[in-house]
């Protein structure tokens, strides 16, 4: 009787199919994970394992996710789960930074769109609905989060808005209140008159600006030098507004300056026989852009310019009225630059950091000039009630003051020209309104009474930077930031909870009322301050009326620089340890989040937070523009998830350098679609050639041919690579290896050689069982790599081969690979022979494309090989690793018609067809089909025939 040949073939079989499906798959695995308490579990058999704690910088509680969001996140998830299978105990507790300006402008705008002032809201209300604003982004934030694999403690994460977040950051302010490095001085800070309020460094965006530009001239009243008599000292400005606040010029006391005398003039405010003095080195474009000629009368040192004294260009003016009636003395500043301008800085001491060290090193009043709205006080003489700062009908802001300050000098006739310039200015990055230096009244936290500069200087020598320049650039922060400001002029947040003695103007220090104060934001939150009297906190003894109560707001920076205290200490998550073992954020964290945290730890315990810190670049859309709503450049998270799956996403991050900005597009996506679906679809070759596989079948190393340990080899060396990779926080160059492997080193070659065994040979013959055993060496091992980074499709694979109700991948390590399988010399033999391989896949390639043979099996060619080559081969069956029916290997010279190729010497290929009939079973063409015991079988055939019958 006949038999069906085919029914005797060893073809793969796996349910596991060959398109994904990941947006309708991965939801039911998150599922799953819930069911199964994924997370719960990890930290249950993690007890006693050496801790890996990523402590999680709180993204903002205000809106959906976007890329960059996801990048940050998955890259978070991945560093965690690799941790977590390095046999460590990595624990993740995610959070949410809830206070700040983004959310209170929220509020602010409904109250705006209804015509209401929100100054004449209670303030309790409208806190708790600026609370009830971030928890509604929070919950939508954390579905989102963990629509992208993300594990985590998603049921007990942490915010900066709960009592017990609250209670401890007024506890970390307390320590700086009482070691006396918390004060109160009046300093020039970045200022929005949009939102009335200071802005820290963290919360600014630099974008070009257009500002009106004035050379303004400072008559000489006091010369230190008789060239300087009856001459105007000549500065130049981008910020006119800043001209009320003007109390000194500075000069470079190494710079050459010039008295020169207008020569002659295009242009009336240039008065021909005028002294002026500008720097040598720019008086030549001063000249231009005056549009005049100079003639030099002197040159002086700046030196020389020291006790110098001027007026203000504005003393005389009709409407000062004795408003600018002081002396304006020419000072020394090593800020001083010869780069453009005149060589000579106007002195505003209440608009920029320079200017007011300058004028505080000289005794000089620091004037209050602009409100917190923008307008001048009613005090400043000429434009007193004018705006400094606006938006025009085209949605650009501007000075409205520039132009009455222009008229202004030059009716004193003290103008000598003025321009315009566009130029990088520092906005906000919420109302996106270019930003002023302000001189305001705010508490900061000192960078030296307490030696906090060298404590952050010297944990940042300490700590571990992935990429390292990170150290470079957050240490040169360091070393030139002014003091902390910390106050904010704003409602949402933890209060300064600061008493102020009326009669010496100082804080009140006294451990007993902080400690009060924190009993109470424990209980109540920080409404607490709001809603209690004075005396709840002063305790008996003192009288509320002797204490102003401040209540300003903290900086948001401050909040999230104390995370590390109420999270990685506190009370909620025992589990947990300090400090912190990563930090992980984007480049722009060097000077937010890395930057208040590294001060916070360092004033209250004296070194960093963290072990480690690594960022991350901006994600750019695939032309390297920044992606904008106009530009239509947009690539939605939710939108790549819900078409394509996470797990395309997670390819793409660990498949990119993330240490410099990242692309993302549509042809990028597409091309990890391309990869994912090789790796996939070397595991379901693996899967499906697994079918029915038990250890029973297991072939001891030792008995295995050396194709397959080879594969071991490999296995060993990728093992390698992993660990350094997880070790070391990079996995694009791991993720190029592992792809490779699986598509060039397994299925172009291993699998290709082994399907033939797989398929035809006996179910016990050594090859098959050597084969299949290192099949479900790999799968396994496989399924391991992956989980870290395709953790849906790794658990999807390893489910198909262990289904169980409670087991996931997750809950397994990385294999112990043993050190025994490495072997380079084996790994050097068959390079050379997969080189050899090559020639003959090329000749036979020739011979396909000119319609001679069509697959490989129909071909038996002469391999010639040089006597070293030779010897390589002996006592293997290259027909079995070429593919071909059969092949001849002689040790000779190759002949001129012969197939080579350049870069393998000594190997030639002469082509020739198979001889004999096709197997109907192998397709293998070989004399000897027709003479087994089965039709239209080869010998081996013939021989599985017959054991399938008797199985």
């Amino acid at each position: 009787m006949s038999v069906d040949l085919k029914s005797t073939v060893f073809l793969p079989k796996t349910d596991f199919p060959m398109k994904a499906g990941l947006p309708d798959l991965e939801p039911k695995l998150l599922e799953r994970w819930a069911r199964i308490g994924l997370f719960d579990r990890l930290r249950e058999t993690s007890k006693g394992r050496e801790k890996f704690i990523l402590h999680d910088g709180p993204p903002y509680a205000n809106g959906n996710l976007h890329i960059g969001h996801a990048l940050n996140k998955i890259l978070k998830d991945v560093i965690t789960r690799s941790q977590q299978m390095l046999g460590k105990d990595a624990d993740y507790v995610p959070g949410w930074d809830c206070h700040g300006l983004p959310i209170e402008w929220k509020i602010e705008e409904k109250y705006r769109e209804a015509g209401k002032d929100k100054d004449e809201i209670d303030i309790v209300t409208f806190r708790e609905e600026c609370r009830q604003f971030a928890a509604k982004w929070i919950a939508i934030q954390k579905e989102e989060f963990q629509r992208l694999g993300v594990v985590g403690d998603w049921d007990h994460p942490y915010t900066t808005m709960t009592n017990h977040a609250e209670s401890v950051i007024v506890a970390e302010l307390g320590k700086f209140l009482m070691d006396g490095s918390l004060y109160k001085g009046a300093k020039p800070v970045l200022w929005s008159v949009v939102e009335k309020t200071a802005l820290a460094e963290a919360e600014v965006e630099y974008h070009d600006h257009t500002s009106v530009t004035i050379w303004v001239k400072f008559p000489v009243v006091t010369a230190s030098h008789p060239a300087l008599e009856g001459a105007k000292v000549v500065i130049w400005t981008t910020t006119p507004w800043t001209m009320p606040g003007n109390r000194a010029v500075a000069y470079g006391a190494e710079f050459d300056y010039v008295v020169v005398e207008v020569a002659s003039s295009d242009s009336p405010l240039a008065v021909v026989g005028e002294k002026l003095v500008v720097c040598a080195d720019l008086a030549e474009q001063v000249a231009k852009d005056a549009k005049c000629v100079f003639t030099t009368l002197a040159t002086l040192k700046g030196a020389e310019l020291a006790g110098t004294i001027a007026h203000h260009p504005l003393k005389f003016h009709p409407d000062a009225k004795g408003g600018y009636d002081f002396a304006v003395p020419l000072l020394a500043g090593s800020f001083v630059t010869t780069d453009t301008g005149t060589g000579f800085v106007h002195i505003a001491p209440g608009h920029g950091e320079d200017d007011w060290h300058l004028g505080k090193e000289h005794d000089i009043a620091i004037p209050d000039t602009v409100q917190p709205d923008g307008k001048y006080f009613p005090h400043v003489a000429i434009f007193a009630g004018m705006e400094v700062l606006n938006q025009g009908k085209n949605g650009k802001y501007y000075s409205p003051v520039a132009k009455p300050v222009i008229e202004a000098m030059t009716a004193c006739g003290n103008l000598l020209a003025h321009g315009k310039v566009e130029h990088s200015y520092p906005h906000s990055w919420r109302s996106k309104a270019p930003l002023i230096f302000r001189n305001t009244p705010q508490w900061f936290i000192s960078m030296e009474s307490t030696g906090l500069r060298a404590k952050a200087l010297d944990a940042i020598a300490a700590t571990r930077f992935v990429p390292d320049q990170g150290r470079n650039r957050i240490g040169s922060m360091i070393e030139n930031r002014p003091d902390w400001c910390v106050s904010r002029q704003r409602a949402w947040g933890v209060p300064i909870a600061v008493f102020v003695e009326k009669a010496s103007g100082q804080p009140l220090r006294d451990q007993a009322v902080v400690d009060r104060i924190v009993e109470a934001f424990k209980a109540e939150g920080s409404d607490a301050w709001f809603t209690s009297k004075p005396e709840r906190f002063l305790g008996q003894g003192r009288k509320p009326e002797d204490y102003d109560q401040v209540f300003d707001i903290l900086d948001v920076w401050f909040d999230s620089g104390c995370t590390h205290a109420f999270v990685l200490e506190g009370e909620e998550w025992p589990r947990l340890s300090w400090p912190a073992s990563l930090y992980l954020e984007g480049s722009d964290q060097h000077r937010g989040w890395f930057h208040s945290s590294l001060l916070e730890s360092c004033g209250t315990r004296g070194r960093a937070p963290y072990d480690a810190v690594l960022t991350h670049g901006f994600v750019l859309d695939e032309q390297g523009r920044k992606m904008s709503k106009s530009l239509g450049n947009v690539v939605s998270p939710q939108e790549v998830v819900g078409a394509q799956g996470a797990d395309i996403l997670r390819l793409w991050v660990v498949g990119s350098d993330y240490s410099d900005d990242l692309r993302i597009g549509p042809e990028i996506l597409k091309t990890q679609v391309d990869i994912y679906r090789r790796l996939r679809n070397t595991l379901r070759y693996l899967l499906g050639a697994l079918e029915g596989f038990s250890d029973a079948e297991a072939l001891p190393v030792d008995q295995m041919p050396e194709l397959e340990r080879w594969v071991l080899h490999r296995l060993q060396e990728l093992d390698g690579q992993v660990r350094a990779a997880c070790d070391g926080f990079a996995f694009h160059g791991l993720f190029t290896e592992l792809h490779n492997f699986c598509a060039v080193d397994l299925s172009a070659f291993y699998f290709d050689i082994r399907k033939d065994a797989l398929y035809c040979d006996k179910a016990d013959s050594i090859r098959r069982r050597a084969a299949r055993t290192v099949f479900n060496l790999l799968l396994d091992t496989l399924c391991k790599w992956l989980a870290p980074f395709l953790s849906f499709t790794a658990e999807e694979a390893w489910l198909a081969r262990h289904p169980s109700e409670t087991g996931s991948v997750h809950l397994e390590q990385f294999p112990e690979i043993p050190a025994a399988w490495r072997d380079d010399a084996l790994a050097a033999k068959w390079a050379r022979i997969r080189e050899v391989r090559r020639v003959v896949t090329g000749a036979l390639e020739v011979e396909r494309v000119a319609k001679r043979i069509g697959s490989s099996l129909q071909a038996a060619p002469l391999l010639i090989v040089s006597s070293d080559i030779h010897c390589l081969l002996d006592g293997l069956d290259m027909s079995e690793i070429c593919i071909t029916s059969g092949m001849v290997v002689i040790d000779g010279m190759p002949k001129p018609e012969d197939f080579s190729l350049a870069d393998v010497p000594g190997v030639s290929v002469a082509p020739h067809p198979a001889q004999g009939e096709k197997c109907q079973r192998c397709w293998k063409v070989l004399h000897e089909v027709g003479t087994a015991s089965h039709p239209g079988t080869c010998h081996r055939c013939s021989d599985a025939v017959d054991a399938h019958q008797h199985a």
